[in-house]
């Protein structure tokens, strides 16, 4: 490794914040012994890294929503390629509000990440097109669309030639909200280009890129790994950390269809709840992570259902988290044609047309009707 320069402003290379050994519950925050050990090997990571890379453990740190978009703002100016990385389980929940204020006139490259959670039934020329309307919808209009695994290290090759066709000698940016796996992608980047393994910090906790990470390319341009923007209807800012295992999938889901009669209830877990409220006997099919626990019972009933098992036969929240965790609120809908009812960061219920139907979800995080994926 090369060894650092200690006049040099020192930033971790897990989540590219400024280091320093002063303010134990600031940004960058390493001790003095840690430093020292970093400036020799030329590997630095501040102390949350260091506790993220290697006991999965997360700390609460200052950065508030308005330090990340202040960090984003100068892409605007930049003359830069920008890939704009989403969550394909999540795609409503990727969206960055305004996006085009960040990238002014910078073309737009859509990168689909975590293809391989969607069933293979899934014509993946189809989800292409869908990602493409949608990002229409939000008023992106990108160059090209294109459907990746960062985990699974699945057509990220194929990214690297896209990005090279269409970068043309500029810097390439990288945006996205948080958890989208962003820096998992780019550590797969990395891998291939230097083989080091993992060098940006990555975790299913939201949040965890601090500041923009530089990586030089050939031509003395820059690849640019920028902060995951807060996405405050994101499930993942409702959940506790420990908990997120059970929401954010990490192999392909398992579609579950239900026959269900007016008047019933599926309860995901105690997070969120599904009601179908009229019309004639159907068959609906829920898509969230397999260790979801869902559970069916009458509308009737469902009120005190979730008020006597939530934390118990209902989780998450666990017994110890329901002080903290938010209220269900309810959104009604009339279906008038074959549409997933999408619970944002968590998963979507297909409802067939002609059905009236309710999602409940904590208070903050939202949910919507959409064309069918599937």
């Amino acid at each position: 490794m090369t060894e650092l320069n200690k006049d040099e402003e020192l930033r971790c290379i897990g989540c590219g914040a400024v280091i320093q050994t002063e303010d134990k519950d600031a940004l960058g925050y390493t001790p003095a012994s840690a430093l020292n050990k970093g400036l020799e090997t030329g590997e630095l990571y501040c102390q949350r890294c260091f506790r993220l890379r290697h006991y999965n453990e997360i700390a609460p740190v200052s950065l508030t929503d308005d330090d990340f978009l202040r960090l984003l703002s100068h892409i605007r100016e930049a003359n830069a390629l920008i890939v704009y990385v989403v969550d394909i389980f999540d795609f409503n929940g990727s969206i960055i509000p305004g996006l085009h204020r960040f990238v002014g006139k910078n073309p737009v490259l859509l990168v689909g990440n975590k293809e391989d959670l969607l069933p293979r039934s899934l014509l993946r020329s189809k989800l292409t097109d869908l990602l493409r309307q949608q990002a229409n919808q939000a008023g992106i209009r990108p160059l090209m669309t294109t459907l990746v695994s960062a985990k699974r290290n699945h057509q990220v090759e194929e990214l690297l030639a896209t990005i090279e066709k269409y970068r043309q000698g500029r810097d390439v940016y990288v945006v996205g909200v948080t958890n989208v796996g962003k820096s998992t992608l780019i550590n797969q980047i990395i891998k291939q280009r230097t083989g080091v393994e993992d060098l940006i910090t990555t975790s299913r906790f939201p949040g965890t890129t601090l500041d923009k990470i530089e990586i030089p390319l050939d031509d003395g341009h820059e690849l640019v790994d920028t902060p995951g923007i807060i996405h405050q209807e994101q499930m993942a800012h409702v959940l506790p950390a420990e908990d997120l295992r059970l929401v954010a999938p990490q192999k392909e889901i398992k579609p579950k269809t239900y026959q269900l009669d007016e008047q019933q209830t599926i309860f995901l877990g105690g997070i969120a709840r599904f009601d179908y409220l009229k019309g004639p006997r159907a068959g609906l099919t829920a898509y969230f992570d397999n260790n979801l626990p869902l559970h069916r019972t009458k509308l009737a009933n469902a009120d005190a259902f979730y008020e006597k098992h939530l934390g118990g036969l209902l989780v998450p929240p666990h017994q110890n988290e329901i002080d903290q965790f938010p209220a269900l609120e309810r959104f009604e809908f009339a279906i008038t044609e074959k549409s997933d009812l999408v619970f944002e960061g968590l998963g979507w219920i297909t409802v067939p047309a002609g059905l009236v139907v309710a999602g409940w979800v904590p208070k903050g995080v939202g949910v919507l009707v959409r064309r069918a994926m599937i």
